[in-house]
């Protein structure tokens, strides 16, 4: 990435321009800097996840509960635009669907007006369609903007898992996507929750159990092992649902292993393509009365919910975050989160 130079664009009406006071260093930016995101329009400015203070505004602007904004909020802001008309916004309530979904960052290149429109950034445009939320004075920004995205698809897979109080979840992959996880199935009341990480994860592992986890170190422990130690917890039958955090192919194919009969596999951790995954539909799925499911990023509602729990302070989630970084050392960040030195990353545009 190189630093370039924008002049400001003029907000149409209903939209924002936000200085950036946060922007996370996600796993999903690693894949775009490297060039396997098919949705990357290049040239562009990566970061969907944000946290600012309202620099303009174009007429009233008001928050999700109704609030009006004014300069010098610090608000954060759904990372999806989406367009509220079609078949998945309007009829199926899903807008994490829509048909014409935008993500900052990400689908949007800077050589078009707005110009402004991912967060590794001094300045963001915030379209009208945004959902916006406003912060307290006193939280931290790296941490809510971190919410915003595993935090929010977190709450996302919890909420089509339906889990319920007393299971046993396996949660493949300690990054902070399963971090979040973890947290949101002690707040629905999970009985136990394993954690699988390698070697190199060790304080993402630490962490985990300080959420209550059973961590489980794959470089030591074989998936015989692995399995063997599900079924003990659950005599004999197996986790109610296995959740895989990782985006590795193989990591989902274990997650099938490990699901009881009846139970609950989800894969919010693939977001580029990986390739063909192997799976028996008669003796995996069907006869085990198994249930797959998908879980494409998330809405507003579960940015909502992410940033309530942060926000909450119930979990020590602030540990998250590492490393900070100059706008300077964009590639920097990316680079810590590449080689996961960091297990979350931000970059503080308004440092010097």
């Amino acid at each position: 990435m190189q630093m370039r130079e924008f002049e400001l664009p003029d907000p149409q009406p209903g939209a924002l321009l936000v200085d950036i006071t946060a922007a996370g260093v996600c796993g999903s930016d690693v894949h775009i800097w490297a060039g396997k995101d098919p949705r990357t329009r290049l040239p562009m400015i990566l970061g969907h996840e944000g946290v600012g203070r309202i620099r303009m505004l174009n007429g009233p602007k008001r928050d999700l509960f109704g609030e009006e904004l004014k300069v010098g909020d610090k608000i954060v802001w759904h990372r999806g635009v989406t367009c509220g008309r079609c078949v998945y916004c309007a009829k199926r309530r899903e807008p994490s669907l829509c048909l014409y979904r935008k993500v900052y960052g990400t689908m949007y290149s800077c050589d078009q007006w707005p110009y402004l429109t991912g967060n590794y950034a001094e300045v963001l445009y915030v379209h009208p369609q945004s959902e916006i939320m406003k912060l307290p004075e006193d939280c931290d920004d790296g941490l809510i903007a971190a919410a915003t995205c595993s935090g929010a698809t977190a709450a996302h897979t919890i909420e089509l898992l339906d889990i319920t109080m007393g299971s046993t979840v396996v949660i493949i992959g300690p990054g902070p996507l399963g971090l979040y996880t973890a947290a949101y199935c002690f707040e629905r009341g999970a009985a136990q929750v394993f954690i699988f990480g390698t070697a190199a994860d060790i304080p993402r592992l630490q962490l985990a159990e300080s959420f209550g986890c059973i961590p489980v170190n794959v470089d030591e422990v074989g998936p015989d092992e692995r399995r063997q130690a599900v079924l003990d917890a659950t005599h004999g039958l197996g986790a109610d649902y296995v959740i895989e955090c990782t985006g590795v192919k193989a990591c989902a194919q274990e997650a099938v292993d490990l699901a009881c009969r009846g139970g609950s596999v989800a894969i919010p951790g693939i977001a580029v393509p990986v390739g063909e995954m192997s799976i028996l539909p008669f003796e995996q799925i069907a006869v085990r009365n198994l249930r797959l499911q998908g879980v494409w990023v998330s809405d507003a509602r579960h940015m909502y919910e992410a940033v309530t729990l942060t926000l909450s302070g119930k979990y020590p989630l602030q540990e998250m975050i590492t490393h900070r970084f100059p706008l300077s050392q964009a590639n920097e960040a990316l680079q810590a989160i590449a080689t996961r030195q960091a297990i979350k990353a931000i970059i503080e545009p308004q440092a010097k």
